[in-house]
């Protein structure tokens, strides 16, 4: 490719690429240091949820390289991982965490900072269920790892097997929807940025995975995902005893403020960071303040 051929929104994301394979899918993540190798070096875990992938992370991933392991993960079906169809995948939250958890077995993380957001909250505290001993302490953003039986009507109607199906697969109306409504000023996204959230989902084929992840939403006790996310859910209370930081785009409307008191139920003690000028990708919002109080949260719980 040549250079003036190169999409701009990968100025935006100066990484190297890795792949793990899972069974014959190329599973793509990122696993930043600097200096390379550094002996004792922490993990920061950054898992994404539906429609982003890791570029979502990138000023993160740039700024914690300096002192952390950080690895990002691209979901099978999301980002540059390898994007199968209904046949060749099965696109659950349970595979999801079973994926994870073979690429930290994979990659021998220890220590690991989790960092969540959206369907990433649930996938990687299920990881944590799972593998306890590698997770030192969690930082969360507008998700969940509990059931909910409430669904915005926004998202609801892109579960519909038929209209959903083309509002989310041919009109890539889930992917538009979100980089136009979960943001809280279109300002705080440049073209590149806005270029480089979408690059992945370009076709029919290539937004699989993010109807998949709309009706994967369990919101009832019948769904296939409801035992998973309620194991999860019922394995909080042993976290109890870790460090947890809590980032909160208040004008959320999906993950809204009501899915953070519900966390402060089982985290008490969390460190809560409230954004009142952020949305649901809270990172995009107020990259600043995620920094700030991310790098504060890892200040006071280093011990």
């Amino acid at each position: 490719m040549k250079k003036k051929d190169v999409p701009s929104w990968r100025s935006l994301y100066p990484f190297n690429s890795h792949y793990f394979d899972l069974d014959g899918l190329r599973l793509h993540y990122l696993d930043e240091m600097k200096p390379k190798n550094a002996e004792g070096r922490e993990v920061m875990l950054f898992v994404h949820g539906n429609p982003t992938w890791s570029f979502y992370f990138r000023r993160l991933i740039t700024e914690f390289r300096n002192s952390h392991r950080a690895v990002a993960v691209d979901h099978i079906g999301c980002g540059l991982s390898d994007k199968p169809n209904e046949k060749q995948y099965p696109f659950t939250l349970e595979r999801r965490i079973d994926d994870l958890c073979r690429l930290i077995e994979h990659l021998n993380l220890q220590n690991i900072t989790l960092v969540g957001h959206d369907w990433g909250g649930a996938i990687g505290m299920g990881a944590a269920v799972r593998q306890p001993e590698r997770f030192k302490r969690f930082v969360l953003m507008n998700t969940a790892s509990f059931a909910n039986m409430r669904c915005p009507l926004r998202i609801t109607v892109c579960r519909l097997p038929v209209f959903g199906r083309i509002a989310v697969q041919c009109l890539n109306l889930f992917s538009l929807g979100t980089v136009w409504m979960a943001i809280a000023s279109r300002k705080n996204l440049s073209a590149e940025a806005h270029s480089g959230l979408l690059a992945p989902y370009d076709s029919w084929a290539n937004r699989t995975a993010v109807y998949r992840f709309v009706r994967d939403i369990p919101i009832s006790p019948t769904h296939p995902s409801y035992a998973a996310l309620k194991n999860i859910e019922d394995a909080l209370p042993s976290f109890s005893g870790r460090n947890v930081c809590l980032i909160w785009g208040m004008q959320d409307w999906c993950f809204s403020p009501d899915f953070l008191k519900r966390y402060l139920q089982f985290f008490p003690d969390a460190d809560v960071h409230r954004l009142d000028n952020a949305h649901h990708l809270v990172v995009e919002d107020a990259p600043d303040e995620v920094i700030a109080a991310i790098k504060k949260f890892l200040r006071t719980s280093a011990i």
